[in-house]
């Protein structure tokens, strides 16, 4: 007989309130907690508690990615769910956090419905996942699965100067999990869209099928330095006027793909050189 479970949708609201109240920009809604400082580290401290009072297990890794794992009928990997806690300099208080308190909810929801699944369940947030203070983006995330060596994150200097290893020691999140981790039965994220899709179309809620590829691509065009008034123009060398051609060339481009393709400024660096 299956048996119903309400999700407690206040007590998730207070604790999304809760957690943007560490690091809040003033006058605003929205949180700074840049990954593995001071913010951050008082961010993970109180998700941390949330899961102790839960019962949950609590597992820290060597890059700081912490899971809590609630035990069910039958020992294996679990039925994961998660995000991070991290933000961007101007974070809104949904980022990121809603996929790791929601799960949190879910979790509180179980317990008090006295129902004990098959599978273990856990909840987990990752170090970094914004990358806008060490790069690259979703770092935590890149150790967990073994695509990125623990040696290697832990050298990476951030743009502030900080060394992630250092700081994980210095906030007290580098734990004794291995990396890469056992991989999770099945995970799930809660997150918000990021974008004007849903809204402008009167969706409520959907369920992602695909997420942008990233290229990176950095051109130089190098072009020559001369006087504006007096070298005519079939005689100038301007690196400006090529790289606005390469820009609106690769706009163009864009478009004809349809118009689900993001804007592709975000993967082009323009270096004219005159």
């Amino acid at each position: 007989m299956a048996t119903e479970i309400s999700v407690d949708g206040q007590g998730l609201s207070d604790r999304l309130a809760a957690l943007a109240l560490i690091g809040e920009i003033e006058g605003t809604d929205g949180a700074c907690r840049l990954a593995l400082t001071d913010d951050d580290r008082a961010g993970r401290d109180l998700v941390v508690t949330w899961m102790r009072d839960l019962g949950m297990e609590i597992s820290i890794d060597g890059i700081g990615n912490v899971v809590g794992t609630m035990a069910g009928a039958e020992p294996g990997p679990p039925v994961m769910c998660g995000s991070h806690i991290d933000t961007v300099r101007t974070g809104g208080r949904y980022d990121g956090n809603l996929g790791v308190l929601a799960g949190l909810q879910v979790v509180e929801a179980v317990q008090r419905a006295g129902i004990t699944t098959r599978r273990p369940l856990a909840v987990g947030f990752f170090t970094d996942e914004e990358g806008s203070r060490f790069p690259p983006d979703m770092l935590g995330s890149l150790v967990y699965t073994g695509e990125l060596p623990l040696e290697e994150a832990l050298d990476i200097v951030g743009a502030d100067g900080a060394v992630v290893g250092e700081e994980l020691d210095r906030i007290g999140y580098r734990g004794p999990a291995p990396c890469p981790s056992p991989p999770p039965h099945a995970f799930v994220e809660l997150h918000i869209e990021q974008g004007p899709i849903l809204d402008t179309e009167d969706v409520v809620i959907g369920v992602v099928t695909g997420v942008q590829g990233i290229s990176w691509t950095e051109i130089t065009v190098a072009g020559q330095s001369n006087h504006a008034g007096t070298t005519p123009m079939a005689m100038r060398h301007d690196a400006g006027w090529a790289a606005t051609r390469i820009a609106v060339f690769v706009h163009e481009l864009a478009t004809e793909f349809g118009p689900r393709r993001s804007a592709p400024w975000a993967g082009w660096s323009f270096t004219p050189i005159w």
